[in-house]
Parts: structure tokens; sequence; C-alpha cells
């Protein structure tokens, strides 16, 4: 059970966690506890299944890597088996089953140096999934991206700045440096629960505290680095319910509706999409709440605001996967040497 103060500290370090040589004193001196005592409520809240990570955020296009949305059409008999062949691929981050025809939903993001591309890899994702249907959905347009759980309030229709938007990804700075590529390579990773952590990172990468830090403040600085913060278990944060509300809206509409949807702070994601003969979609926002009916709420309250009526729900049934994408690592091109063998045989 979280009290009070775990409640505090999860609030805090969703939205920024510290980029000091002692983060967890500083967290501490935030929420008026000793840095033990946020080290040992953090690593109990860790054990619990209620933190997933804490680490650099990172734009993916930004890095240079391809992404998209995926939707596919399995057979209920064949759905497990289909996640499972999807999820093997490195790059897929998240793969829900969804109440939906189009049942199972996955994102992934393939390096620039990729020899399949990203058409070729949902091709390879599509056959051995055994899927009937696939649709691509990437992003057109990026209105906002970010999650952050109130665990006191929950979801609600409350609204705030968004924090990272299609400006400031068009504002990054694309010159991904090999240095670069060093630090984020560190910065991706889990940080450990010790006083020190930079300095622990710093040496395994051949760099001081110092000199780490000041790589990340830089990329964060040039938006290359959206945030360094916590991310949680959804469920086990009591967050039970995601509802991806998918709306028709009118094409001289989608900017204008797209930034009023951004504002509200249940709403962790939300983009303009393609659209399909068979999918009249084309802006999606995410909203993650404690029950359905928390969900339904706040996209009653955005339909209401927008005057858009033509929405549809689609509650996640099941978690195939939800991690983060891990950039610059070997698994990926070992993933496509051996798809793509397989598939040519």
């Amino acid at each position: 059970m979280m009290d009070s103060t775990d409640k505090e500290i999860l609030n805090y370090i969703q939205r920024e966690f510290p980029l000091e040589r002692e983060p967890f004193a500083a967290v501490g001196r935030e929420i008026g506890i000793a840095q033990d005592e946020v080290i040992r409520r953090i690593e109990t809240l860790k054990r619990g299944k209620v933190i997933r990570q804490i680490s650099a955020i990172f734009d993916t296009r930004v890095l240079g890597y391809h992404s998209s949305l995926v939707a596919a059409k399995i057979p209920p008999e064949k759905l497990n088996a289909g996640a499972k062949a999807i999820n093997s691929h490195p790059g897929v981050s998240h793969n829900y089953e969804r109440n939906n025809e189009l049942n199972l939903w996955y994102t992934v993001a393939v390096p620039p140096d990729s020899r399949l591309g990203l058409e070729g890899t949902v091709n390879v994702l599509h056959e051995i999934s055994g899927a009937e249907k696939t649709r691509v959905l990437p992003t057109l347009k990026l209105f906002k991206i970010g999650v952050t759980l109130d665990m006191n309030q929950g979801a609600t229709a409350k609204k705030e700045a968004p924090a990272y938007g299609e400006n400031d990804r068009a504002a990054a700075d694309k010159n991904v440096t090999e240095n670069d590529k060093a630090a984020i390579k560190a910065l991706q990773e889990d940080i450990p629960l010790t006083p020190r952590p930079f300095d622990l990172w710093g040496e395994q990468v051949g760099l001081s505290y110092e000199e780490l830090l000041e790589r990340a403040y830089d990329l964060r600085e040039r938006k290359i680095m959206r945030r360094f913060s916590a991310v949680l278990y959804h469920r086990k944060a009591g967050f039970k319910a995601n509802g991806m509300g998918v709306w028709q809206v009118p094409e001289d509409r989608v900017d204008e509706v797209g930034q009023m949807f951004a504002q509200y702070q249940a709403v962790s994601h939300c983009y303009e999409r393609p659209t399909y003969e068979d999918w009249p979609y084309n802006v999606f926002s995410m909203v993650h709440g404690r029950s359905v009916e928390e969900c339904e709420t706040v996209l009653e309250a955005m339909a209401d605001e927008t005057g858009v009526r033509d929405y549809t729900s689609l509650y996640s049934t099941r978690e195939y996967k939800k991690t983060r994408v891990r950039y610059f690592t070997p698994e990926m091109d070992a993933w496509e040497r051996l798809y793509a063998g397989a598939l040519r045989g």
C-alpha cells in the first residue's frame, strides 16, 4: 500500500528527476525526507512493480529512428502466438490487445541504418504474426507526448501546458554525435539506487560525473532528450484503464482540436495519424485513468469542448509488452539478420 509520501515522490519524479550528483537527496529536500528514506521507498516501489524505470526519455525520431503505431487483425486463437512473434523485435516497445476488430496494437521503431526499414520490418511482423490485416499508423503531427499519472486525483479534465510537442521536435538538434551516443547508452538505462548514481554511470562509460551530467544537460537543451524521469507500471500504480480515444476530426480542424486535446493533463499522447478506407479516425488521444469511467469522463469533456462527436474509445484488455526502446544497441541488427534470412529461405 502506498502512503501519501510515496504518492508525493511518484508525482515529483514522473515530471522531472533531478540531474545532479546526489539526485535522491534533491528529491528528499523537495518532499521533506532524508536521502536514505527516498532510496528505500523507491526501492520498495520498484520491487512492488509500481516504478518501471527511472531514466532519460529520448525522442525516437530526433535520434534518426523511424517509428509507427501499427494495428493488426489476428484471429483470436492465434493472438498469443502472434503477439509473441511481434514482441521478438527489439524495437517493439508497446504491444496491447484492444477491444476492436483490429485487436493487436503495437509500436515499432527501427534505426536509421536498418536494412529492412520500417515498411519492411512491418511486413515481416505481419507475416510472422499470422495477421490477416495490418494498418500502419505513423505520426503525421505530434501534439503531445508525456505521461504523468496524478497519484492523488487520478484522471481529470484539468489542463496544463503540454511538456513536449511538435514545435519541440522541430527545434531539436538532429546532429547526434558519437559522444552523444555514448551518453545516451548510459542515460537510457535504469538509474542505480545509490546516493551518487551518475558517478557510477560515468565510470562505466569513461566519463567523470561532471562530464556525464554536462552531456545530459546538453542533450536536454538540444531537445534530443525529452526529459529524465520515472515511468510507472500503470496498473500497479492504480491506473487500471487506458482509453485510446480515436476521433474523426474535419481536416480543417485537426490542428485546432489536437492542440486543445493536448492541454488535458490526463492525455499522455496526442497525434494526427493517417486514415484508411476501413479506418476513418485521424486524431488519437491516450487517456490513463483509475477506471474506464474516469477515462470516459475525460474523453466526454474533450468532446464537449471541441464539439467533435465522431469518436470511439479503445481499451487494452491485455498487455503483451511495455518497455523502452534501447538505442544504438546491436539487438535490432541481429533480429533483422535472423528474420530477413528466414523469410528469404
